[in-house]
Formats: structure tokens, sequence, C-alpha cells
């Protein structure tokens, strides 16, 4: 399967496929200004090192069974990323998932354009039939935008993750290409 490429646009934030020669900018946008709150709300260790993630960039960027894509500020820098992976062909699913790395830009709506493009494309372009996620409980402004999407909550794993306050839920959310092609369908 050829890797497809898209790109869309919104006020001057660009939404796009990760493209080669671009991994140390990725390091450099990315990973080099830790937030605590955005590893809280992501489950992350927010600690990388620099070939690491430049190792993954090159190797992700070509791999045909995921579609990776940058949101970039009009400035030009990388501030988050937007990914389908996990593509399992057989059963056509994969998994969904987004961070934005600069606490900056959070509350500004760029997740849920970002959300709603990256979930149009796995089913128009990758012929999806399901879309899933996972999200913790205590991120209620992702599951919001989620919703507004269309994933619905099917399940939950109970105290799944240790937090400093004890324990949270991870949400499992999903979206099925009918309930897709609904949301979709213009207006009487």
């Amino acid at each position: 399967m050829t890797k497809k490429f898209d790109k869309w646009e919104k006020d001057g934030f660009i939404l796009q496929s990760f493209q080669a020669g671009f991994a140390e900018k990725y390091y450099e946008d990315c990973f080099t200004k830790p937030s605590a709150e955005i590893d809280r709300l992501t489950g992350s260790s927010g600690t990388y090192k620099k070939e690491d993630v430049v190792s993954y960039y090159n190797r992700i960027v070509t791999d045909p069974d995921r579609f990776d894509f940058m949101l970039i500020a009009p400035d030009g820098t990388f501030i988050g990323e937007s990914v389908i992976n996990e593509l399992d062909r057989e059963n056509s699913s994969a998994n969904f998932r987004i961070v934005i790395f600069d606490e900056g830009y959070l509350g500004q709506g760029l997740g849920s354009w970002a959300v709603e493009k990256t979930r149009d494309f796995a089913f128009e372009q990758v012929g999806l039939h399901r879309l899933e996620l996972e999200v913790f409980s205590f991120n209620p402004r992702a599951k919001r935008s989620y919703e507004k999407a269309g994933f619905r909550l099917e399940g939950i794993k109970r105290d799944s993750q240790k937090t400093a306050d004890g324990y949270a839920d991870t949400l499992i959310m999903s979206i099925l290409e009918d309930e897709w092609k609904a949301l979709k369908k213009p207006a009487d």
C-alpha cells in the first residue's frame, strides 16, 4: 500500500503528514520543552533522548501501517501530532492518538480540529471500519473533543493509571464507519 499524504489548514495552522527530513526539528520543537501537565495527560515519561526521537521519526515516516500528522503553528513550529497507528488491515481497524506538546495552544480548538481531520482521513483515505482510542478519566477536555467528533465510550479499564492522587480509569472510546457516515451526511 502506498503511504497516503494529506494536508489541511485552519487560521494559519497546518496539519500535514509527517515528511522525511524533519526528524531533528520534530525533536527540537516537541521534546526539548518538557511539560509536566502534558506528560500527566498523556501518561508520558517526559524524558527522551535526541537519537531515540530522531530514529523513531525516521522509522515511522515511511511505515505503511501508520499515518502520522504534524500540527504546525503559523510560525512554523511543530506543536503537536495526530496519529493513526496499530493498523489492523484484516479487521479494518486502527488506534488513534493525539497530543499538543505546547500548553499554550491548549483550549483553542486545535485539538478538536485535528481529531476531526484525522478521523475523516481514517475513514476516507485508509478505508477503516473502526477507529478507537484511550483517554484518561482525568482528561475531560479530551473526552469532550472525542465525543464531539463522534467517538463513543465503550469500556473502562478501572484504576489502570497510577497518579499522584491514587489511581485513575482509562476510558476506551471508538467510532465506527456507519457512525462517521451519519455525522458527515448533509442535513436534509
